[in-house]
């Protein structure tokens, strides 16, 4: 028996029993101690937001419950925390204010209603093509009202239900203060902005205990403590709580309060959703098995709850951030966690609220006016700044405090529609000339509007000079591109040359006549190219294959058809042989800027070429050589290494003699290099400006001249040098640098060192007596 094998137990299964699986846990730890976390912040939240908006306070946990039981089961993010957010306080407060709380609930209904149909019609991603600016200025002015009108209470009075009435009471208030009110808000604020600061060891133990939960204990405990005559949480019994009613009040009225409240909770759910996503994303260690949002069911199952809660005469529901961003964080992996939390909710509904009914409600208000300063984001208001939208952001941020949120994102919208269309119609165009050259500046969208002005400042441009056009902007549409490419074409026909510049750079150079600058450009974007086909460790490779394949005739075919078809009807014409390593780095075409039929291509392990009189050599080099020398006339062969070739570490590390596979017999034909790289030093080659890195560079640049002199002992190739017909070329690619360096290999037989690198490096070569370097040609 081997000493491996497991010893037989009493508890074995009978051989042919089924295997026990292990049981799943219902619930794992990582979504018990989240769920504890993200209820320990719910709590006191949903009580002071319930406070700000004038509700019952038994809405407030009405909402917090049946967010997380209802959103979190049936919602696409499962790892969003919903219950009643800061972002609906104003709205709400002003239905309760106008309708009363009955009126209130049925809104909410009505609300979901309208978000299970637009759930239905699959149209959340419409709600993304909101200006971010109308979306952070939204929540900015919500967030303004809160702060104005909790600031009442934080100072011992009550608020009004308009901001601009709240601000004219203020000097009044100011004037009348409640020191006990005052203090314990004080206290709470300051527990609330010390407590994630707290250093050293205790202070990552402490900072697992919410500051929310922290702040409004600290408040409660001192204020019970002390004696402070404070107005306190009244949760009445709930065989009084009020449920939804029936609608009261002037239809449009009632209309234009239900679309508030579904652009409001739809906004701010979706927009949360998205950055749940990048949240999870960015966490470390392996991503949760829940997949992405998905926008629509979420929209369903955020109508749900606000149809729940209004009929149990809870606040609007939506996707809250900051228990949003305390579930992730918290490690949650699944809705389980968002579930339970309002589980816990409903067991402190119906058992804490002898505790809860200590709290000051001048710690609640301090609390919630945290979190109103908190939506003005300095952030957001950086970001439309960089983006040129603070205008739009501005205008909805004062139309939601001025008026309301209806109406202040009515006006977001008209604002940007305005600033884009006055973009797309305020183009400025100058001519400036400077030094000859004659430069055409654009800033602003190029559009139909503004080819007049364009086609006035392009006819300033003299015949036969040297343009340079500017696009300074994002957009050109299709009348503005033809009357550029009109004039373009126009002036080089007639000795002028032009060039396109944009933001990025060069856009589409043109210049007269033929020239022997490359105009070829890159059929596919080069850069971190091999992203566009990343793939999970288990997904096969000919998937990859596929997708390439799908992006050729998709993207590429189109742009090369014609080219291809000619190519078809008349053969191959190449007029170069092109000899390189297989390196899966060395892309031919992109560092010589060829096109298909320009390059006869033959790659192999080390870029290696068999001398003709080898025995036992390899055939398919030389017949390719003879095949492009003798069938297709090219008039150039030349040899390509490049840096850290993996061939010319392993010839370096090979043992004398090895030739028992076939790579160690092909890189026997590489030992010439490493022969001709031991011998005299003072003629080794070497790169412009420093010498070669090591030796595994020394020798990919001596392999390169030894196999330029394999070609020549070739029979075809000699015959083609000696009638002029032919001519070789060394050239090496700096992977790293992306760079190339070219060498000459022409002259008689000794000149294998002469590298092309102009008079001074000739120069250099008569005055040393030792071989000129690799230069660069550009």
């Amino acid at each position: 028996m081997s000493a491996c094998a497991p010893a037989p137990t009493h508890h074995s299964h009978p051989p042919h029993s089924p295997p026990q699986t292990p049981r799943r846990r219902l619930v794992q730890g990582a979504d018990l101690s989240a769920s504890i976390a993200v209820f320990l912040i719910a709590l006191p939240l949903s009580l002071g937001i319930a406070l700000a908006t004038g509700a019952p306070l038994q809405a407030g946990l009405v909402a917090a419950a049946v967010g997380g039981l209802v959103a979190g089961r049936l919602g696409g993010c499962p790892l969003q925390v919903s219950g009643p957010a800061a972002g609906l306080t104003v709205v709400t407060a002003d239905l309760i204010h106008r309708y009363g709380w009955r009126t209130t609930c049925a809104i909410t209904v009505l609300a979901g209603l309208v978000q299970l149909g637009l759930g239905c019609l699959r149209v959340a991603r419409g709600a993304l093509a909101v200006s971010p600016a109308v979306v952070h200025g939204m929540l900015a002015g919500i967030g303004v009202t809160i702060a104005v009108a909790q600031l009442h209470i934080v100072l011992g009075g009550s608020p009004d239900s308009s901001v601009l009435a709240n601000l004219r009471a203020l000097p009044a208030q100011l004037a009348d203060l409640d020191p006990a009110a005052l203090s314990m808000s004080a206290l709470t604020l300051t527990l609330l902005l010390t407590w994630p600061r707290v250093p050293g060891r205790a202070g990552r133990l402490l900072r697992r205990v919410p500051a929310a939960l922290v702040a409004v204990t600290g408040a409660t405990v001192t204020a019970a403590l002390t004696g402070l005559a404070l107005p306190r949480v009244d949760l009445p019994s709930w065989s009084s709580h009020a449920l939804a009613g029936v609608p009261e009040g002037p239809g449009l009225g009632i209309a234009a309060a239900v679309l508030t409240t579904t652009l409001v909770c739809s906004v701010q759910s979706l927009l949360g959703a998205v950055a749940v996503d990048k949240l999870v994303a960015a966490r470390p260690g392996p991503p949760p098995d829940v997949g992405r949002s998905d926008l629509d069911r979420e929209l369903l199952g955020q109508g749900a709850a606000n149809i729940v809660s209004g009929a149990l005469g809870g606040l609007p529901v939506a996707g809250v951030a900051v228990r949003s961003t305390a579930n992730v964080n918290s490690g949650a992996v699944s809705r389980n966690s968002t579930m339970l939390h309002g589980v816990l909710v409903v067991i402190a509904a119906l058992l804490m609220v002898p505790l809860l009914e200590w709290i000051p409600l001048a710690s609640l208000a301090a609390l919630v006016m945290a979190v109103g300063i908190q939506m003005v984001s300095l952030h957001h208001i950086r970001t439309v700044t960089r983006h040129r939208e603070v205008l739009v952001y501005a205008a909805t941020t004062l139309g939601v405090v001025i008026f309301g949120v209806l109406e202040g994102v009515v006006l977001g919208i008209a604002v940007a529609v305005a600033l884009a269309l006055h973009r797309l119609a305020h183009t400025r165009i100058s001519h400036t000339e400077k030094e000859g050259v004659h430069h055409v500046h654009v800033r602003g969208q190029l559009t139909f509007l503004a080819v007049p002005r364009l086609s006035r400042a392009l006819h300033l441009v003299p015949q036969g000079t040297h343009a340079v056009v500017e696009l300074d902007g994002s957009f050109m549409d299709h009348a503005a591109y033809e009357s550029l490419q009109d004039w373009q074409n126009t002036h080089t026909a007639r000795g002028g040359s032009a060039e396109l510049t944009g933001r990025r750079g060069r856009v589409r150079p043109s210049d007269p006549g033929p020239s022997a600058e490359c105009r070829c450009r890159p059929w596919t974007p080069w850069r971190n190219h091999q992203a566009c086909f990343a793939q999970a460790p288990a997904t096969p490779v000919t998937h990859d294959l596929a997708r390439g394949i799908s992006s050729f005739q998709r993207n590429t075919a189109p742009l090369v058809r014609e080219e291809l078809a000619r190519l078809a009807r008349e053969g191959q014409r190449p007029s170069q042989l092109f000899l390189t390593c297989a390196d899966s780095r060395l892309v031919t075409s992109m560092i010589t800027s060829s096109g298909p039929g320009d390059l006869f291509v033959v790659r192999n392990i080390g870029n290696l070429v068999p001398p003709p009189d080898e025995e036992h050599g390899d055939h398919s080099v030389a017949a390719a050589v003879e095949y492009a020398v003798d069938v297709l006339g090219v008039r150039s062969i030349t040899v390509c290494g490049h840096s850290g070739c993996g061939a010319m570490q392993a010839l370096l590390a090979a043992e004398p003699g090895g030739a028992g596979t076939p790579l160690e017999r092909w890189l026997g034909h590489g030992r010439p290099s490493l022969a001709r790289m031991a011998g005299d030093h003072r003629v080794r080659p070497r790169l412009a400006g420093h010498p070669p890195a090591d030796a595994v560079e020394r020798l990919c640049l001596t392999n390169v001249v030894q196999q330029l002199d394999h070609l020549r002992a070739n029979e075809t190739v000699a015959r083609a040098l000696a009638a002029g017909a032919l001519e070789l070329h060394g050239m090496y690619f700096h992977v790293g640098e992306a760079q190339a360096y070219l060498l000459d290999a022409g002259g008689d037989g000794g000149a294998v060192f002469e590298y092309v690198a102009g008079a001074a490096g000739k120069e250099a070569e008569q005055e040393t007596g030792t071989a000129p370097e690799l230069r660069s040609p550009v």
